[in-house]
């Protein structure tokens, strides 16, 4: 939800993977490492490093959709995997898109795994 800012396309800033460059750490552009937020142009709604530079840990449980379209799916309310979202930094534009995820057992660290500290008004 965050990371699309109301669009619906591949990416917040559209589905040309070419322009990702301006708004993303990726494999093609991170030099093998993270960097500092706010290196890159934010989204529509001021958010920063959406798309790549590292994963970030969601507070859903991963669970398999449905295979129906469905607006900000919720995942199951119980699981053992947490859902990751954005991309990273060693990784292809590819899994930087909006509705990309990946899932891991909390408790994994890696240099590529990070997490934003939200809250609503």
């Amino acid at each position: 939800y965050a990371c699309r800012a109301g669009t619906q396309t591949a990416y917040s800033f559209g589905d040309d993977p070419r322009q990702l460059v301006d708004h993303a750490w990726f494999e093609g552009n991170s030099g093998d490492r993270t960097h500092a937020v706010k290196g890159k142009r934010a989204n529509a709604w001021g958010l920063h490093d959406m798309h790549g530079n590292v994963w970030e840990w969601c507070w859903d449980w991963f669970g398999r959709y449905e295979g129906v379209a469905a607006t900000d799916p919720q995942g199951p309310r119980s699981g053992t995997l947490r859902v990751l979202r954005g991309g990273r930094w060693n990784r292809s534009s590819y899994y930087c898109r909006a509705s990309n995820r990946n899932d891991y057992a909390p408790g994994f660290v890696y240099d590529y795994y990070g997490f934003r500290a939200a809250r609503t008004p």
